[in-house]
């Protein structure tokens, strides 16, 4: 099965640059519900994902920072705990479930290193759950 399979395109993801502040960061999550949302660098390429985790460590070690203040503070000032690794386009099953098993989305990025959108944790195990009980019946 290719992964493009699972793909939720770009242009449905909601996505971050490392200029947005972080009351902006933080508005678009909440919005959202969005525990993790990827960053795009300017040109469309896949930087990093940051987590809720991420930006309460921030806040919490800072005491200069407060919802109040947020606006003065951009993403790339947040450090970023973890990394969620992207995987190619025409990458096979076994990488895709590889990373897809330690994070909630995996970025998917085309031959040129551009974002094209990501494979959501729920829609392969959705898939999986089918296939297995499929082939029960």
């Amino acid at each position: 099965m290719n992964i493009a399979f699972f793909l939720y395109p770009k242009q449905d993801v909601v996505c971050l640059t490392l200029q947005n502040t972080l009351r902006q960061t933080l508005e678009k999550m909440e919005y959202h519900r969005f525990t993790a949302v990827p960053i795009l660098s300017e040109d469309g390429k896949y930087v990093a994902t940051v987590t809720e985790g991420d930006l309460l460590w921030f806040m919490k070690h800072r005491s200069d920072v407060s919802f109040e203040t947020a606006h003065r503070f951009s993403l790339s000032e947040v450090p970023l705990r973890i990394t969620n690794k992207p995987v190619r386009i025409d990458a096979d099953m076994e990488d895709l479930i590889g990373l897809i098993k330690n994070q909630n989305f995996v970025p998917v990025i085309d031959d040129m290193d551009k974002f094209i959108g990501i494979v959501r944790r729920s829609d392969v195990i959705e898939y999986c759950a089918q296939q297995i009980f499929f082939q029960k019946a």
